[in-house]
């Protein structure tokens, strides 16, 4: 009778596995969008502002959407706690695709600006969906089994954004950098649509507008301060400090906001978990090192290795294998044991590690030594990637899921303003340091950052010069990048490991063993 019920029960699992892969490979289509947007981008842009003209407002492009972005994120994850998860994210999807039809028609810079913060308000919503869903779907004990397919997604924009930028830009035009997003777009929205079935809420509280103003002007002064900070003004200018000033007075008035609200957009309650606020710095720094790492591998690979610019994204490959492997193995580690401590602390002490190494990289270090130097970084952020989103969401109810994946998606992402602003500020002026000392007497370069057809005009004297001058900053901002890590590294040793809710492989056939039936079994096509 007993083994009856068991064959009965995996007869009924199994279409609901089917279904919750076939949403995954939506989620991942729509998690790709989100990622390869700006990477395709940027290898377009050359083309767009010749064409358009605009070049004094060519950061704006980009600055308008990581604003709309950032700024919408945590709206969209508690639209989603109030609202309903799929209706949310399917909204996102439609947005995202409005602006990026409405962006592959622009007909001035002007319009171009404007529609890419509304493809940024959509995007938004895109990550915080995917990991809120998978939250849904998947019990935490689960859910480590696909932290290799999210790491593969990562890796795969990061590759392939150039290579597909520039493919699309040199054969079909620039605006089919944005077109190329409707037909995958549809698919996702169309799979989406047809398989996922969640619970149906609607909630009487109204919309914390207040707390969203409020938050929207701070997370926006924040961005413009580590985008037009040391480049658009000088750090001690007016400007800036204006937005400093602006951005710590709406973020107080957040706060205080948030204890009053009846639906607070950020409720304070889930940072009294341990947990979860540990989860929420190590994201932040990790999103630190992470993207100022990405920023400066490939500068140093083409104008030190004198790699191409095609060739300097293939070189990343060792930092995005190993960051995809780990991953995967931590994942199945996790799903397997329930246990996870250890792997931020592995991620943590790795990433110093490899972050040092790559400081101590200069004009003589070869292809293969720089590649297991970034073997040993990527290594520490598969670490690290998705075990913060897990244990985040872990560490949480389940009606506060959405703003807990915003929330941590927002750090992150604040994370890389400032890597990318502090390192790059740190890279910049040591090159002009070294150059000015070098060269004394000498031509100015036109900018800090030179491509290897540009290096090769250069007169040897000051082709070297400039060679050594950017192995000097890559050190500096890598040895910026380790000191931070080192931050994250003790954090992690604080974590405590609590279980991971949802029944573990060993425990499927005792029913809820865990006690928490909400949570054990994934929501699916069939399920309401």
């Amino acid at each position: 009778m007993m083994a009856t019920t068991i064959e009965q029960e995996q007869e009924v699992q199994e279409p609901q596995k089917r279904s919750v892969r076939v949403v995954l490979l939506a989620l991942m289509i729509a998690m790709l969008l989100a990622m390869l947007d700006n990477m395709i981008i940027g290898t377009a842009m050359p083309t767009i502002v010749g064409e358009l003209g605009g070049l004094a407002h060519l950061s704006w492009v980009v600055t308008a959407y990581t604003l709309a972005t950032a700024a919408s994120t945590p709206i969209w994850g508690k639209l989603g706690d109030m609202y309903g998860r799929k209706a949310t994210f399917l909204t996102s999807i439609v947005i995202f695709l409005i602006g990026s039809a409405l962006s592959g028609m622009a007909q001035d810079m002007g319009q171009l600006i404007a529609f890419r913060a509304v493809q940024g308000l959509g995007a938004g919503g895109l990550m915080v969906g995917v990991m809120a869903i998978i939250g849904d779907l998947i019990p935490p004990r689960e859910r480590g089994k696909y932290q290799g397919m999210m790491a593969g997604v990562m890796a795969l924009a990061m590759i392939g954004g150039p290579l597909v930028g520039g493919t699309i830009t040199d054969n079909w035009g620039w605006r089919w950098s944005f077109y190329i997003n409707l037909p995958l777009g549809a698919l996702a929205l169309v799979m989406v649509t047809a398989v996922l079935h969640l619970p149906k809420k609607r909630s009487k509280a109204r919309i914390d507008y207040l707390g969203a103003g409020l938050l929207t002007v701070g997370i926006t002064s924040i961005v413009l301060v580590t985008t037009w900070g040391g480049s658009e003004y000088a750090w001690g200018s007016a400007m800036i400090l204006g937005l400093i000033g602006l951005g710590i007075a709406a973020l107080a008035a957040f706060l205080r906001v948030q204890t009053t609200a009846a639906e607070p957009i950020m409720p304070l309650h889930i940072f009294r978990n341990r947990n979860f606020s540990l989860m929420s710095v190590i994201g932040f720094l990790t999103g630190f090192v992470m993207f100022g790492a990405v920023l400066f591998l490939p500068l140093y690979q083409q104008s030190v290795q004198g790699a191409s610019a095609t060739n300097s994204g293939l070189l990343l490959l060792p930092m995005l294998v190993s960051m995809m492997i780990v991953s995967l193995v931590a994942g199945r580690v996790t799903t397997s044991t329930g246990r996870y401590k250890l792997f931020p602390i592995m991620g943590g002490a790795l990433i110093v590690v490899g972050l040092f190494l790559l400081s101590q990289m200069d004009t003589g270090t070869s292809r293969l030594t720089s590649g297991v130097y970034m073997a040993v970084l990527g290594a520490g952020m598969g670490f690290l990637m998705q075990i913060t989103m897990l244990v985040a969401q872990n560490s949480v109810e389940m009606k506060d899921m959405g703003v807990a994946s915003s929330s941590t998606t927002l750090f992150r992402t604040l994370g890389s303003s400032f890597g990318v602003a502090i390192m790059g500020a740190v890279f910049n002026s040591r090159v002009e340091d070294e150059m000015a000392a070098r060269t004394a007497g000498g031509p100015a370069l036109p900018n800090a950052q030179l491509d290897a057809d540009s290096l090769e005009k250069l007169p040897d004297a000051m082709r070297e010069a400039y060679q050594f001058a950017v192995s000097s900053g890559t050190h500096s901002a890598f040895l910026i990048g380790a000191s931070v890590a080192v931050v994250a590294f003790v954090a992690a040793l604080f974590v405590k490991e609590v279980p991971l809710k949802g029944a573990g492989p060993k425990d499927r056939t005792d029913g809820d063993a865990d006690g928490d039936g909400s949570r054990g079994e994934p929501v699916s096509a069939g399920s309401a």
